[in-house]
């Protein structure tokens, strides 16, 4: 009955699992008091004033806590209020009406004997009636997690979901913790970079970090409006070349995918200030990451890309290519040219009509005004992309064939009086077919040695 009243108490709160592990702690308790002589019982009255439940206790005999019984080989009797251990033998002495228990096999005699006997703190074992009732005043008021009440790790306090804020900074502030923005990291890195007491190991260090910021579009268009973009315009000129090729780096970084970024940075002077570093005389890697930032600028900048024929950017990328030891750019800048090419080419597929907005338009005249393939035709790249089919790579070669296909349109005609061009292709058909077989057999369907292939064979068919 005690159950049922508990249960329809309980009935209206929202923390029902924590309610239902109280009534099961009480049962436990009532269940265990209840086979004794002197029962223990618990009730809820009616409080006539406050017409609140109260719980009371009647009959009890023992002070509310359960003491351990310690079995023995011998039958003792158990006494009321005593908790009985897991796998004792318990029988009913019918002359004495006593319960009496004992160790239930042998080979637990070793576990509790006086000597070993376990060590067992009762009030965190088991639960006491006053525990009890007072967990569920507390879990009826709405104050306390009972559980800990029970426990007995019960605070004063109100318990609260969340972890106060307060707590939360005292205990940053112990342990020395600052939590810094994006921004405030960048204004530190561009302080120090900016800074005339900085080493240049300093500055670029300063610059390395903030590359690795400007990834995310906020970061590079927060770095526009803190001056930065120009501090590192600026560090093109330096004569380090540490700080260039750092420079250019994060340039590249903050422009890739980021028009706002590229307007500024082209009205700032960096695609001027890139075309002198591929053409003066660089450490290869300056180069390489000033070919990687001039990329980034020209992407879908179709004004950038007239701008960059018209100043004499294909012939610097020509002579950079023909240059010794350029091995590593020669792939970086048939990209470049490949990407510039299909990238008009997949704008103009929709014509400037099907376009209505107005912007857009003169978006797509933009393109029309870029002059690169007659450019490449006219200063040799018909026969200066071939030379990469001999690359070891099979990146290179692809670069390559895909390249030449783009240039076909003003090409064509050289391709066919270019004999060595033709001894090459036919040579690698043969061993891309093989590498196509390869992978068939391997069950590879439109593996990459068969893209190459195909790409030979239209090439191939072109020429002939």
């Amino acid at each position: 009955m005690v159950l049922f009243k508990l249960i329809n108490t309980l009935r209206n709160k929202n923390c029902v699992f924590k309610g239902a592990v109280i009534i099961w702690c009480l049962n436990i308790h009532l269940i265990s008091t209840h086979t004794e002589k002197f029962p223990t019982a618990l009730t809820i009255k009616e409080d006539e004033f406050n017409k609140e439940k109260v719980y009371d206790t009647h009959k009890t005999q023992d002070s509310g806590e359960l003491e351990v019984f310690y079995p023995t080989n011998e039958w003792q009797t158990l006494k009321p209020g005593q908790a009985v251990p897991a796998g004792l033998h318990v029988r009913l002495n019918l002359q004495t009406g006593q319960r009496e228990a004992k160790l239930g096999e042998e080979e637990g005699v070793k576990y509790w004997t006086h000597k070993q006997r376990p060590k067992m703190n009762k009030q965190s074992v088991l639960f006491t009636t006053k525990k009890l009732i007072q967990a569920l005043k507390k879990f009826k008021g709405g104050t306390d997690d009972p559980l800990k009440i029970i426990s007995g790790q019960a605070e004063e306090s109100q318990s609260s979901p969340f972890y106060p804020v307060d707590n939360l900074k005292r205990d940053m502030k112990m342990i020395n913790f600052l939590v810094e923005t994006d921004v405030q990291i960048m204004r530190k890195l561009l302080s120090q970079f900016n800074s005339t007491s900085s080493t240049v190991d300093q500055r670029v260090t300063a610059l390395l970090e903030l590359e690795y910021l400007v990834h995310q579009v906020d970061n590079a268009q927060n770095l526009l409006s803190m001056g930065g973009m120009k501090l590192v315009i600026d560090a093109l000129n330096s004569t380090d070349v540490r700080l260039q090729e750092s420079a250019a780096f994060v340039l590249g970084s903050a422009a890739s995918s980021n028009p706002l970024v590229q307007d500024q940075a082209l009205e700032g002077g960096a695609l001027q200030k890139l075309f002198t570093l591929l053409a003066a005389s660089h450490p290869v890697s300056v180069k390489k990451k000033a070919l990687f930032a001039l990329a980034c600028l020209l992407h879908h900048v179709p004004f950038a890309q007239s701008h960059f024929v018209k100043i004499g950017g294909v012939q610097v990328l020509g002579e950079l290519f023909q240059e010794q030891g350029a091995d590593n750019l020669r792939v970086r800048i048939i990209t470049m040219l490949y990407d510039m090419i299909t990238e008009k080419e997949l704008i103009l597929q929709t014509g400037i009509d099907a376009v209505p907005n107005s912007s857009h338009q003169e978006y797509l005249q933009q393109y029309n005004e870029v002059s690169l393939q007659p450019i490449l035709a006219e200063q040799g790249w018909c026969s200066l992309v071939p030379e990469l089919l001999g690359s070891p790579e099979h990146d290179g070669r692809e670069k390559a064939l895909r390249t030449l296909l783009a240039m076909m349109p003003h090409c064509q005609t050289q391709y066919q009086q270019n004999p060595t061009l033709i001894t090459s292709l036919s040579t690698l058909q043969k061993e891309y077919r093989k590498h196509f077989l390869t992978e068939e057999t391997l069950g590879e369907k439109d593996g990459y040695f068969g893209e190459i292939l195909a790409l030979l064979d239209s090439l191939i068919m072109k020429t002939h």
